[in-house]
């Protein structure tokens, strides 16, 4: 395995660095005090081509290979101040439109895809109900087959994009009587279809850019050609397509650590105490060591996540244990650039609390760290871990 970059990947990712710097995140202190979605940052992240970085070129994406697609979205969360801004990107592109890429026929990804891609549409995934979280197969929403559609009743909860969202991912239970993995399955549905209601916004301690929302779906026809794959499949499109998100999205909290840390290291250096930098002090100096540790360790999964991928090969369990160290590392890292910038690192006109905020959710969203380490465990030989 060579990661490192190649001439092409370096200009790449210097011209995206530059890109989110000059064009992002100016008012990322107004959008999370107000919890705005950024529409003037998602144009211009369509225009530049982010939106279309990781899908085919044939409607209108980029077509990068997995390990540039990861680079850049690296990048981009490197650059972009605004996490709220770039998670919402991310869940747009690895939650909702590359299940549309992976799993859509030729006739959906003609319809679906060039919206998404120009950022025209916003997209979003509805799995997760107000009871219902990691354990997908017992998700309650129904898809009722009649005649050539389907009529879907259900409330999904906690969705980020939700209430900006044009365009849903949707899982429902299709055949209650089905073995457990044959019971659910997946549909595109448009947020103009009638019957899918925003109940309500859904406030939250960080990533206040990224809107959530509770999204109904009453008496909801969808017809058949918008089902995704076949009757039944809806729990292994999810698993697959978890790669993805779990892999792919987690590219941003590489790209925030090394924000971070470069914050940091100039911060300790121009601080002054007690006659010189505070960067000479070991208590200072030694958990900046640690960031950049953590940060290393991180890109490393993050980017044999993206080797495999290229090389066509699974990596569940690696793209749970890059979720899971990225996601911890995220947030002692920025705990960490808290504690070092003392006062400043607690007051809300600057950005060191608002990382605080955002990498706490981290942890949560894709998956908990419980249920990463679930995962690894059965992944690695643990039969009891197996059986969950």
């Amino acid at each position: 395995m060579d990661f490192a970059l190649s001439p092409t990947q370096r200009r790449l990712r210097s011209r995206i660095v530059e890109f989110a710097r000059s064009s992002l995140g100016a008012d990322a202190a107004g959008h999370d005090r107000d919890a705005s979605f950024d529409r003037a940052g998602w144009d211009a992240c369509a225009r530049f081509g982010v939106l279309g970085w990781a899908l085919p070129a044939e409607y209108g994406g980029s077509g990068f290979d997995p390990l540039t697609s990861i680079i850049a979205f690296e990048a981009l969360a490197y650059g972009c101040p605004d996490n709220g801004l770039v998670f919402a990107v991310n869940n747009h592109v690895w939650a909702c439109a590359i299940y549309i890429a992976t799993q859509g026929t030729d006739e959906q990804k003609r319809q679906f895809l060039p919206g998404l891609i120009d950022g025209s549409v916003v997209g979003a995934h509805a799995l997760t109900e107000p009871a219902v979280g990691s354990d997908a197969l017992s998700i309650t929403t129904t898809a009722v087959r009649r005649g050539d559609s389907y009529v879907l009743d259900g409330t999904k909860c906690f969705i980020s994009n939700g209430p900006v969202a044009d365009l849903f991912v949707v899982f429902a239970r299709t055949d209650p009587d089905a073995a457990p993995h044959g019971r659910l399955s997946a549909f595109i549905v448009p947020a103009s279809t009638p019957g899918v209601t925003v109940v309500r916004d859904i406030p939250k301690a960080g990533l206040r850019a990224t809107p959530m929302g509770e999204i109904r779906f009453d008496r909801c026809e969808v017809p058949v050609r918008q089902r995704l794959g076949a009757e039944g499949a809806g729990y292994q499109i999810f698993t697959s397509a978890m790669e993805f998100e779990r892999g792919f999205m987690f590219a941003a909290q590489v790209g925030s650590m090394e924000r971070i840390l470069d914050g940091a290291v100039a911060y300790a250096a121009r601080r002054h105490q007690f006659g010189r930098p505070i960067a000479d002090f070991q208590a200072v100096s030694h958990p900046i060591a640690d960031m950049r540790v953590r940060l290393e360790l991180a890109r490393l999964l993050l980017y044999k996540v993206g080797w495999l991928k290229r090389e066509g090969r699974m990596a569940l369990l690696e793209t749970a244990m890059l979720k899971l160290y990225a996601s911890e590392s995220l947030v002692d890292t920025a705990l960490a650039a808290m504690q070092l910038h003392g006062a400043r690192g607690y007051v809300a006109d600057l950005p060191v609390e608002r990382d605080v905020r955002d990498a706490l959710a981290s942890t949560i969203y894709g998956g908990t760290s419980e249920v990463q380490r679930n995962i690894i465990a059965g992944l690695v030989g643990l039969p009891s871990a197996r059986e969950r």
